[in-house]
């Protein structure tokens, strides 16, 4: 289950950060790293702060943008402080870690992590099922990236621990992946455009309240499909009408 986790680090300013997450996994058995378009390349100054994990720097993943780091994913949480602007379902750690277990059983689970300075965007948010608050002292409530890293690390493995030594819980429905969510959020937007229920110049937040509606009730693949049917067949008589 542990090698179904994925960490993905979002434009990582320093190297030496990357490297420290690297070894804050490999403690807690986990090795699927990808990183969002690093402002630095993991180089000397990360093996350095990597110890004994460079295995996991050598192997890491580039990519462009976070869409494409998850695509693959069937559940993805965002490592995130409490937002009062951006409605979206929260956990904790622990929380995060159960359904980490139930999920990763049977698909790749991704924890993202945002920027050292400044997070995650509202628009990198909104592409994650969850979003998870590490509940620190909120008088001084400041980690850095290994350690935000390390935390949900370890509350997965503790998670594996316990059910190693009891039952793992039973695997859920077959959820589509986030690339498959993306493709149907497309799909949604051009035909409620082409529709006229929202204007093109001015789409207000509606897309927004519709991605929280989706990820909140989560459609299987069979309901992801009747829904995209749905669409197609709506597309195809409203053409025919004009």
């Amino acid at each position: 289950m542990l090698d179904n986790v994925r960490i993905v680090l979002v434009n990582t300013s320093d190297q030496r950060n990357i490297g420290s997450a690297a070894r804050a996994m490999k403690t807690m058995g986990i090795s699927d790293l990808v990183l969002v378009n690093p402002k630095e390349l993991p180089d000397s100054k990360a093996s350095a702060l990597a110890a004994g994990a460079t295995d996991i720097l050598a192997k890491a993943r580039v990519v462009a943008t976070l869409s494409e780091a998850i695509a693959d994913c069937q559940l993805t949480f965002a490592a995130s402080a409490r937002s009062r602007t951006l409605d979206w379902p929260m956990t904790t750690p622990r929380e995060a870690a159960a359904k980490v277990l139930q999920e990763g059983q049977q698909g790749t689970v991704a924890l993202v992590f945002g920027r050292e300075a400044t997070g995650l965007t509202n628009e990198e948010l909104q592409l994650c099922h969850y979003h998870t608050h590490i509940p620190a002292n909120p008088e001084y409530s400041s980690l850095n990236l290994a350690m935000a890293v390390q935390t949900l690390c370890y509350e997965v493995r503790v998670a594996y621990l316990d059910a190693k030594q009891s039952h793992f819980p039973e695997a859920l429905g077959d959820y589509p992946t986030a690339g498959e969510m993306e493709g149907f959020y497309m799909h949604l937007q051009r035909a409620i455009t082409n529709s006229g229920f929202i204007v093109r110049n001015h789409p207000g937040k509606v897309m927004n309240k519709l991605r929280r509606l989706y990820t909140r009730t989560r459609p299987d693949k069979n309901e992801l499909n009747i829904l995209r049917g749905i669409l197609t067949s709506f597309e195809r008589n409203n053409k025919s009408n004009n």
